[in-house]
């Protein structure tokens, strides 16, 4: 089965990159994101992954690009979000999955991140932008 992934791109008024440290595999700097939840739209599972990670309440501007990855057949989103007015001012890690949660220059990311990391921040920087899925409900038959 298809596994359905979503990250967010969120920069502050300098322009720079909100990135998370993980507390597991690699241990490597990422943009927020995480796996989708059973009935929930990629917008949502990005906007509860940034909360989850961050303490940030985002809300989604476009989406900045469409990613497969065949060895694990999952494919993701990335949205570029700005954080809602009223939330946290500054990010918070959960502590559990992330250590670590600051803004990046785009020109000067942390190690160690890979290379789809970089790509999905330099698709949604370079003004990648389509727009939001729909959601659609129940068919109706004509």
């Amino acid at each position: 089965m298809k596994e359905v992934s979503a990250g967010a791109v969120i920069l502050n008024p300098l322009g720079e990159v909100l990135l998370v440290h993980h507390t597991y595999g690699v241990q490597n700097w990422e943009i927020p994101g995480g796996g989708g939840e059973p009935g929930e739209s990629p917008v949502q599972t990005a906007v509860r992954e940034v909360y989850e990670e961050t303490g940030l309440r985002v809300r989604a501007v476009s989406a900045t690009g469409w990613y497969y990855q065949p060895e694990v057949d999952r494919l993701g989103t990335v949205f570029l979000c700005e954080v809602e007015s009223g939330s946290e001012s500054a990010p918070v890690p959960d502590g559990k999955e992330i250590s670590e949660c600051r803004f990046w220059p785009a020109d000067s990311l942390p190690r160690p991140m890979s290379d789809w990391t970089v790509l999905r921040i330099k698709d949604a920087l370079n003004g990648q932008s389509m727009p939001l899925p729909r959601v659609i409900g129940p068919r109706v038959w004509l």
